[in-house]
């Protein structure tokens, strides 16, 4: 058993000092984004108010063709006629404009849907004619494969040429086409869904107007909603009020339209999806601290319709899944429980597992990384969408285009960063690149919602961005001063991590405001890395004891007594250090807290100590013995305990000695400890060195082979992580401020991401996140013409 393995930071290769090239007119360069930043963010809190979203021609069409119940010759909605007539594009289609060229078949079919609409009620020749024609001319993307294909089109295409028929219309279609789409309607009318009924009932009642007299219009009902749609579907629940006359129904478009004017939606309402779906994307733009009042009233608003089983969230697979995991990220006591319904076997049995709802299965299984202990749930849950997005990935279901870039990318990074090993301003500038400011999405047609592509968001977001890595390129310049200023690099037995550590801090701590804590993380970081090393290979005991000695006394008159350079350059850097963090938190804390970063370090040293002496008289302790000493020894408390006094709160000497505070540390030191010692086995073996794995070989109960071993390692890992998510998302009975105990899960995060694949992370892994993080400014326009290209 080694120290050398003890110390998490001690672990990897340092990254260049090309990180820290990059010099910028930090104060020229905040001040003039201030006026920027201010009129931005006004625009975006507007936007908490009030969901937009593109309207559809296809629905409104099929809304219009609603009859009149006293006068069938006549629109029940001539407002929505009306719109069509005015609302035809230049090309003679109607649809969303500036459409993708991968949509023509969703052109075609809100085409055809507004031109039986114009001829059902004798209206508009002129653009019935225009409108033919682009179907005339457009007519080979009917059996284009490559073509995006709308849910449902295969049934509600044919079924409008079966309409035209009915209504005399000649269309301007090949027999061969016109044979095609019907064949394929039958084709898909008698085939079945794996067997499953349930999934094929839900299917052919969502495109009933493809149907009409062949539905089952009984059977339709069946999927009512409480608001009178059916599905949420402007189209579907216009047809059944043409062929039932539900009062419910009637209601339901009367409400659509009161508020969208002359048009309806292809889905309504889209309201609280869209709002978590703001948040959601601030947070993984990293913005999100811009607008804590906004979101934090929109959650609290969520979690009371969560309380009251409100439809809108509990009948939509991806609604409810977002909901649950941004609730209970923040806070809010919400059960797993209640995804019940979307089970692997239910979410098979329903309308999006039929259509193979690939959003809402990532949000699922993102929402399954959420996890407390004992939530089977949940880790079921997050087995089968793993397997299921993978499938859709290999399978190339998820169209790869600009059209669903978005989501391929979304699904690849849920897969390759799990929430706990994925350091937020990686993530975010991750999202930043793969953002699309006009994301088209497709149900029976396509649709745009602003609240969830908004070009603001990303301009705020690079800014942003930019502003804070300029911050952290100036501190890590002030590091490298730091580090020859105390000697560290004199120390030949020494690694130097300098740009290690800090871009630990960086990704993790990266708001201007939080400098503080950032370089209190940073130089306790290089400062248990260089301590490790010298308990393990540069000092002699006596040295050793000597440097516990000082810290025990600190002797602050200058009559210490060090034994060695090496102990006098040591102690110097820790009593400097230690004294500085301690003044700076003076002032954010209004008491002294130097005692207590004092007594932090004593436990490391005596921790490291103690695994020095086993290692060199040879002694095995019991795993009882070794995890006790062992997450101390991890040395992530001088990293991470400091630091609490500069996030906000103020922490009085009762809470720092609380036993919820302990608990946290404990349960992320634990991992920390027993990922190092998973990922480094194989060579500390080779080094004759003991640590958890070899220990469980030894005194594990049924344990001997490494396999078992690690097998068993792995599931502590996995236990203590969400045993700390609990603590950390714990709101009622818990004394420890938030921003304090997310320190303790952030990290969690470096921590995994750093032993995901090995002892440390590999050189050009290390080196392309640093320059990510701290050196490589983000371009706007570069990003606007990478768009342009794709």
């Amino acid at each position: 058993m080694s120290s050398s393995s003890s110390s998490f930071f001690s672990s990897s290769s340092s990254i260049p000092a090309n990180v820290r090239d990059l010099r910028s007119g930090l104060v020229t360069e905040v001040n003039t984004s201030i006026q920027w930043f201010d009129g931005t963010k006004e625009r975006i809190k507007k936007m908490f108010d009030k969901i937009e979203l593109s309207v559809s021609s296809y629905d409104t069409a099929w809304v219009a063709m609603v009859p009149s119940p006293n006068t069938p010759e006549a629109p029940f909605f001539p407002e929505c006629a009306k719109w069509i007539v005015d609302n035809q594009l230049s090309d003679g289609s109607w649809g969303l404009p500036h459409r993708h060229p991968l949509l023509v078949k969703d052109a075609l079919s809100s085409t055809l849907a507004c031109v039986l609409a114009l001829k059902r009620w004798g209206i508009g020749e002129n653009q019935i004619n225009k409108g033919l024609q682009f179907i005339e001319l457009n007519s080979a993307s009917l059996t284009d494969q490559k073509q995006h294909t709308p849910f449902g089109f295969d049934i509600t295409f044919p079924g409008m040429l079966e309409h035209a028929k009915d209504l005399a219309l000649n269309l301007p279609l090949k027999s061969e086409y016109v044979d095609a789409m019907l064949c394929g309607r039958d084709l898909e009318l008698r085939s079945g869904y794996g067997g499953n009924t349930e999934a094929r009932k839900a299917y052919l009642a969502y495109v009933s107007e493809g149907l009409g007299k062949l539905q089952d219009w009984k059977m339709v009902m069946n999927y009512q909603r409480k608001n009178g749609s059916l599905f949420n579907s402007p189209s579907t629940t216009a047809a059944a009020f043409s062929h039932l006359q539900d009062a419910d129904c009637l209601r339901y478009l009367q409400s659509v339209l009161e508020k969208f004017g002359n048009a309806v939606p292809t889905i309504y309402p889209l309201d609280m999806y869209a709002r978590l779906s703001m948040v959601d994307m601030l947070e993984r733009l990293g913005i999100d601290r811009h607008f804590r009042k906004e979101i934090k009233f929109m959650l609290d608003e969520t979690y009371g319709y969560w309380l009251q089983g409100n439809e809108e969230i509990f009948l939509d697979c991806a609604t409810c899944a977002m909901a649950f995991r941004i609730l209970r990220v923040n806070g809010y006591e919400v059960s797993s429980d209640m995804l019940t319904q979307f089970t692997k076997e239910c979410f098979f049995s329903s309308l999006g597992g039929y259509l193979k709802d690939t959003r809402g299965a990532l949000e699922l299984f993102k929402a399954s990384q959420i996890i407390y202990p004992d939530e089977s749930l949940l880790e079921k849950q997050n087995s089968w969408t793993n397997h299921f997005l993978k499938q859709e990935l290999s399978s190339g279901s998820i169209y790869a285009d600009r059209l669903g870039k978005h989501l391929t990318t979304e699904v690849q990074d849920a897969l390759n960063f799990p929430y706990y090993a994925d350091l937020e301003r990686l993530s975010n500038r991750r999202s930043i690149e793969h953002y699309t400011v006009d994301e088209t999405r497709i149900l029976k047609t396509s649709y745009r919602c602003s609240n969830i592509g908004n070009e603001h968001f990303l301009k705020l977001a690079v800014e942003d961005f930019n502003v804070c890595q300029s911050v952290h390129r100036e501190e890590l310049e002030h590091l490298a001063r730091w580090v020859m200023e105390k000697r560290l690099d004199k120390l030949k037995f020494a690694r130097q991590k300098l740009d290690y550590c800090y871009f630990s801090s960086a990704a993790t701590l990266f708001a201007p405001e939080l400098s503080d804590a950032r370089m209190s993380w940073a130089k306790n970081a290089v400062l248990t890395t260089v301590v490790d090393d010298f308990f393990d290979v540069g000092g002699s005991e006596e040295e050793l004891v000597n440097l516990i000695q000082l810290i025990e006394k600190w002797d602050v008159d200058g009559s210490t007594h060090c034994c060695s350079e090496h102990v006098e350059i040591l102690f110097s850097a820790l009593h400097s250090t230690i004294c500085e963090i301690g003044d700076k938190a003076f002032t954010w804390q209004g008491r002294k807290v130097t005692s207590h970063i004092i007594e932090i370090w004593l436990d490391l040293l005596k921790s490291m100590f103690t695994e020095t002496r086993w290692s060199r008289i040879k002694m095995t302790p019991t795993l009882d013995e070794y995890m006790t000493n062992g997450y101390v020894s991890i040395a992530l408390g001088p990293i991470v305990l400091p630091a609490l006094y500069f996030v906000g709160p103020k922490l009085t000497e009762e809470e720092v000695r609380n036993p919820e505070l302990h608990d946290l540390f404990k349960a992320m030191s634990t991992c920390g400890r027993l990922l190092n010692d998973w990922r480094g086995f194989q060579r500390e073996s080779k080094e004759g060195k003991l640590n958890a794995v070899s220990l469980h070989m030894i005194h594990g109960s049924g344990v001997v082979t490494e396999e078992e071993a690690i097998r068993k390692l792995k599931d502590l890992i996995s236990s203590h992580r969400r045993q700390l998510l609990r603590l950390v998302l714990r709101e009622n009975n818990s004394i420890i401020p938030r921003p304090c105990k997310d320190l303790f899960w952030k990290m969690i995060k470096v921590l995994h991401l750093f032993y995901m694949k090995d002892d440390g992370f590999t050189l050009d892994e290390m080196i392309n996140a640093a320059n990510a993080v701290v050196a490589k400014p983000i371009s706007f326009h570069e990003l606007e013409n990478l768009w342009m290209e794709n």
